[in-house]
């Protein structure tokens, strides 16, 4: 039997696997890696919360011992203008006497819906809020109501200027007391004064007109009045068949 002394023949497998070997050390590896990068953060982040709290302690002891001044607010808030009394005192003297406002005229301190109002001592204020002075005192009966007064005005406004006189118009205003044909303040300035009497009456807003596009006021003011009261009369009414009046002696 003849021996071959050729090497011995080796088989190679005919397919080829798509699949390639995985290796566990590698992957062991990434997790030791990645397990080392997470436990630096978190030591890296408590540090971080470490520090901010001490910096946070050390603001707070720095500002509550004065060590450390505390900074201005830099978020918007409204606040007021100090009431510069002198400055629109100065302004509204200024306006009367360009509207050429009669002698004692009363000031008035306007800041937005507040007024001051500044008078000399000859001036009586009411709990009502009505001011008024006497320039002259008359003499007689003062009126009741259903009374008829007889009396001249002129009418001012908080600047001085003249809104209304009767002057002007030639005759006197004749009006019954207790009818509500005045404004209350006026009548209530004109219900204790004597026949040749003469007062400035200054009405608040409270005792004022009403506002509206029929009246002479376009604004809740203080009006001023100066009134010269001429006589008070007697009222009775009479009917004659359907028609009845009232006179006045």
């Amino acid at each position: 039997m003849l021996m071959l002394s050729s090497p011995p023949v080796q088989f190679k497998p005919s397919f080829t696997s798509k699949y390639k070997p995985i290796t566990t050390f590698a992957t062991l590896g990434k997790i030791s890696i990645n397990k080392t990068y997470f436990l630096q953060k978190d030591e890296r982040e408590q540090n971080g919360i470490t520090e901010n709290l001490k910096r946070r302690r050390l603001l707070v002891f720095l500002v509550s011992t004065g060590l450390f001044p505390t900074l201005p607010s830099t978020a918007k808030s409204k606040i007021k203008n100090p009431y510069d009394e002198k400055r629109l005192l100065e302004q509204n003297k200024r306006v009367q006497r360009e509207n050429k406002a009669p002698d004692d005229f009363p000031s008035f301190v306007r800041e937005g819906f507040e007024v001051k109002v500044i008078a000399s001592d000859n001036y009586v204020k009411r709990d009502n809020g009505l001011i008024y002075r006497d320039f002259e005192i008359g003499t007689g009966d003062v009126p009741k109501s259903g009374q008829q007064v007889t009396f001249h005005y002129i009418g001012y406004n908080e600047s001085g200027r003249r809104i209304d006189s009767s002057y002007q118009q030639g005759s006197p205003a004749k009006i019954r007391m207790g009818t509500n044909a005045l404004v209350p303040g006026f009548e209530e300035g004109l219900k204790d004064m004597k026949p040749g009497g003469k007062r400035r009456i200054i009405i608040p807003p409270e005792l004022g007109p009403p506002v509206g596009p029929s009246t002479f006021f376009s604004s809740k003011q203080f009006e001023v009045f100066d009134v010269e009261l001429l006589n008070v009369k007697d009222c009775t009414r009479r009917t004659i068949a359907f028609y009845s009046d009232v006179v006045c002696d």
